[in-house]
């Protein structure tokens, strides 16, 4: 069974060097024009996305966030008073729905 994937089309206009340059990389390649440059724009791209969602931390970042991971600091008494709160109005539907989640 093969799969159908839908196409779109992408024109540039490009100097001419530039296409030479293309013409000749593709040819070495062994692949056509549109083949090379579909490529090279799809690891572009994929590149392009890769360094924008990583996050990159500082030797002294990394450290600040496994010592934050590490040292969980206790609640303080605000805190505590909102989760009780929080169950008081929610009563055990909370527990339950995490319970459920967790199946």
């Amino acid at each position: 069974m093969s799969v159908n994937h839908a196409m779109a089309r992408l024109e540039a206009r490009i100097p001419t060097d530039l296409h030479a340059m293309l013409k000749r990389a593709a040819d070495l390649q062994g692949r056509t024009m549109t083949d090379f440059v579909v490529a090279a724009v799809r690891e572009a791209a994929q590149h392009a996305i890769e360094e924008a969602e990583v996050m990159r931390l500082s030797t002294q970042d990394q450290i600040a966030f496994a010592q934050a991971l590490i040292s969980v600091p206790m609640p303080s008494s605000s805190l505590v008073k909102a989760f009780s709160k929080r169950k008081q109005l929610l009563g055990d539907e909370s527990q339950a729905n995490r319970e459920a989640k967790a199946e």
